[in-house]
């Protein structure tokens, strides 16, 4: 459960959550065209890549002078999974209020 969170407090984040998400669609990339477009110093996002890297989600290769980032499937496996376990959940949920709003519609003006 630690590792969860760990992981939802590192995704919470509005900068990490975009480098995850860039990550995911584009695959390893070197750390400068992580920086490229938002407006951040190096410094800044080697701070967010260390989060991600300690909350399990990135994993860092060293090519050459370069350092490559790319997702850790192990780490967003544990959010997934959690995610899965809690459909029955948000499944009946979204049934409920279904009914709500359907019985709403069918009420006399």
């Amino acid at each position: 459960m630690n590792a969860l969170l760990t992981a939802f407090s590192a995704l919470s984040d509005a900068t990490r959550f975009s480098i995850v998400e860039q990550l995911m669609e584009s695959g390893e990339l070197p750390v400068g065209e992580l920086i490229d477009g938002k407006g951040m110093s190096g410094a800044a996002i080697s701070r967010h890549l260390k989060v991600l890297r300690e909350a399990g989600l990135v994993q860092q290769r060293v090519h050459g002078t370069q350092r490559m980032y790319s997702i850790q499937p192990e780490g967003l496996r544990a959010i997934a999974e959690w995610t899965i376990s809690k459909r029955q959940f948000w499944e009946g949920s979204l049934d409920r209020l279904g009914d709500i709003l359907e019985g709403e519609n069918s009420w006399p003006t």
